[in-house]
C-alpha cells in the first residue's frame, strides 16, 4: 500500500494503529454493528448474481453477509487499505469456503477499478477516511454500472451517540481529550452533516440521493457484562483515543470514570446505549 498518496495519514493510521486493535477486538465490533449494516444492505437491496463492492470492508464480516446474499452466480470484492485487517478477512473467507468473495488492499479514493463492473458500491462505516471524499466517489461511480446502486451507513455526530459521548465526557475527567478536528476532516464523524454527504454525491455523479436517520439500541462492544464494555470503550471511541495518549498511569481512574457513567445503561443483556446514523442510498446517474 502507497502511504505518500493522498490519504497517506489514514493509510499509516489503519495499518499501524487501528487496524491490528479492530483484528482484536473483531467479535466485539461485530457483535456491536452488525444490524446496522444489515439495515443498510436491506435498504439498498442486495441480489442473486450480483456483482458488489464492499468499501472500508475490514475484517470480512459485511463482505461474507453480501455473498451469501448475492450466492454462487454474484460475486463479491472487498477493500481495504488495512493489511491486517483484510489478511484477518481472507482467513474468515477462507473458514468458510466462500468461493465468490474476494479481497483488495486498495485506496478507493486512487485505485483504477474495472470499468462499469458494479451492481452495487456498499459499506458499513467505511467511507468517511477519504482526503478528497468527492473524488472517491466519483472513482466509485465509474466503476458502477449505469443504474447501479449505492448503499452506506454512517455515524451521525457524537451528540447524537451517546454509546460515544457518555464515557468520553467520562474520561474528560481524567485525561485531555483529542483536539476536535475539522468537522469536514477524516473520521467517524466527517459525514454527520447530511446535506454535506449529499452535496458530496451529487457532485461525484449519483442521483435519488436519499439519506433516512436510523436510530437503534447498541450493545457496547458486543458484551454481557459491564467491565467487557468497559474494556471496549477504553481502547474505541474517544474515550480510547484520549487514553493513547495520556499517562498510563491514569487508566484506573479513566476506567472507574467510565464504568460509573454507563452503569445506568447495564441490563440482563449487557450496556444497552444509544447510537444515531445516517443510511444513505443513491444511483448512479
Amino acid at each position: 500500500m502507497d502511504r505518500t498518496g493522498p490519504n497517506a495519514g489514514q493509510i499509516t493510521y489503519w495499518n499501524d494503529t487501528a487496524g491490528p486493535k479492530w483484528v482484536a477486538l473483531e467479535e466485539k465490533l461485530d457483535g456491536q454493528i452488525r444490524d446496522l449494516g444489515e439495515a443498510t444492505m436491506d435498504r439498498v437491496g442486495i441480489g442473486g448474481g450480483e456483482h458488489v463492492l464492499d468499501v472500508g470492508c475490514g475484517t470480512g464480516q459485511t463482505s461474507l453477509q453480501l455473498a451469501r446474499r448475492v450466492g454462487s452466480t454474484g460475486r463479491v470484492l472487498g477493500v481495504d487499505i488495512s493489511a491486517p485487517m483484510l489478511a484477518r478477512a481472507r482467513q474468515r473467507a477462507r473458514d468458510v469456503g466462500a468461493e465468490n468473495v474476494a479481497f483488495l488492499g486498495a485506496d478507493v479514493q486512487t485505485h483504477r477499478f474495472e470499468p462499469a463492473a458494479a451492481d452495487v458500491c456498499f459499506s458499513r462505516f467505511g467511507v468517511m477516511f477519504f482526503a478528497d471524499p468527492v473524488a472517491a466517489f466519483s472513482n466509485l461511480h465509474m466503476a458502477m454500472l449505469p443504474g447501479g446502486r449505492l448503499g452506506f451507513v454512517c455515524w451521525q455526530s457524537l451528540p447524537e451517540n451517546p454509546w460515544m459521548l457518555v464515557p468520553a465526557m467520562a474520561a474528560a475527567q481524567h485525561v485531555v481529550l483529542p483536539v476536535p478536528t475539522s468537522p469536514d476532516a477524516p473520521g467517524p464523524f466527517a459525514f454527520a452533516d447530511a446535506d454535506r454527504v449529499r452535496g458530496i454525491l451529487e457532485r461525484a455523479g449519483f442521483s435519488s440521493v436519499a439519506i433516512d436517520g436510523h436510530r437503534t439500541t447498541l450493545r457496547v462492544g458486543g458484551a454481557d457484562g459491564i467491565d467487557q464494555a468497559v474494556d471496549f470503550m477504553l481502547q474505541m471511541g474517544p474515550a480510547g483515543a484520549a487514553l493513547r495518549d495520556a499517562d498510563p498511569g491514569m487508566r484506573g481512574a479513566v476506567a472507574a470514570a467510565v464504568r460509573e457513567a454507563i452503569a445506568p445503561y447495564h441490563t440482563a443483556t449487557g450496556v444497552q446505549m444509544g447510537g444515531a446514523a445516517w443510511i444513505v442510498t443513491a444511483r448512479r446517474g
